[in-house]
């Protein structure tokens, strides 16, 4: 069997697949192999477009158009928004796959269809572990913030997810932080995700004539160029990811909190302008300087899709066991 391990990371508009390599000498997981589709919906789109992708990839990997995908992954994992049951493979209310309440039960059905192992995970916890592992932090404790569409956090303690027995932890999206804000699809008002997600970036900022930047980059880019409107918005946004960063700080007490996202396209002035942010709301707070929560802030670089990386390391750790720690781990590897 293939020492390759497919991940497939779905979104609602595009689904991206991965064949990792793991064998290298340093550990890393290393892309060696990617596809891109649209995403079919319902739950018949969802699994005929996961299967079509791993069959492009195997083709990529072959140069032969039949060539099966269980010929080279020895495991599949997917990474996809909604509630997963991660023990069973099942997904329920993604309702921008068009997967209702009557659920889909992805690994099963997809793990018949192509003859190989099938582990489903949400789309952030798998970027999560993703992002865990090309950070090599081994056993460290560390949240990732992710801040698209919408803002979740993925939580991973002692090299493992914490999913919450209702499958909720890090839905920190929906926690209120302004009370006259606006309202969020969830029916409360003023919630992280209304204020700070990627959608309500782009109900606030249009991205300036000429640019071909979503709005949240061109939004940071336009804050960098001087304009006085966009320097104001982009302080807001990065107050309220700074209270995101504090609040998962101050719960589980991480050692590392990492952006990434549709946002964290924007790079290093995202986390700068959230560091600053931090920085800021511990002036008068002797407490809050202490914990020194801007020093715990990282980002993810823009070259690594780690949803699809994570998702495809779980295929060879199933779901409750840890992510691959590497041999020998002394710091974070900020750097990477």
């Amino acid at each position: 069997m293939s020492h390759l391990l497919a991940g497939l990371d779905i979104g609602g508009s595009k689904v991206l697949a991965v064949a990792v390599d793991i064998t290298g000498p340093d550990g890393r997981a290393r892309v060696v192999e990617s596809v891109r589709l649209s995403t079919g919906l319902g739950p018949e789109g969802v699994v005929d477009t996961a299967a079509r992708a791993l069959r492009a990839l195997a083709a990529q990997l072959s140069g032969d158009a039949e060539a099966r995908p269980d010929d080279w992954f020895s495991g599949v994992g997917i990474g996809i928004p909604g509630l997963v049951d991660a023990e069973n493979g099942k997904i329920t209310h993604a309702v921008n796959l068009g997967v209702g309440p009557g659920g889909l039960a992805l690994a099963d059905r997809l793990g018949r269809r192509l003859n190989l192992p099938v582990v489903v995970e949400n789309d952030v916890n798998a970027a999560a572990l993703g992002a865990a592992a090309h950070l090599r932090l081994g056993r460290v404790d560390m949240a990732y913030l992710s801040i698209g569409t919408g803002i979740a956090a993925g939580i991973v303690l002692d090299g493992e997810l914490r999913r919450g027995p209702h499958s909720a932890a890090g839905e920190i999206g929906h926690i209120p932080v302004d009370p006259t804000g606006p309202l969020c699809g969830c029916g409360q008002r003023g919630c992280l995700e209304s204020v700070a997600s990627g959608s309500a970036i782009a109900a606030r900022w249009t991205s300036r004539e000429g640019s071909d930047l979503p709005p949240g980059q061109d939004l940071f880019a336009a804050a960098e160029a001087g304009d006085p409107t966009a320097t104001s918005l982009r302080d807001e946004v990065a107050g309220y990811l700074a209270a995101a960063t504090r609040l998962l700080a101050l719960t589980v007490d991480v050692d590392l909190v990492v952006l990434g996202g549709g946002v964290a396209e924007v790079g290093e002035p995202l986390r700068h302008a959230v560091a600053n942010a931090l920085e800021a709301q511990a002036t008068g707070s002797e407490f809050l300087r202490g914990l020194d929560l801007s020093a715990r802030l990282s980002v993810v670089p823009r070259d690594q899709p780690v949803a699809a990386i994570g998702a495809a390391l779980l295929a060879r750790t199933p779901p409750g066991s840890s992510i691959p720690e590497p041999e020998t781990v002394l710091q974070p590897d900020l750097t990477a």
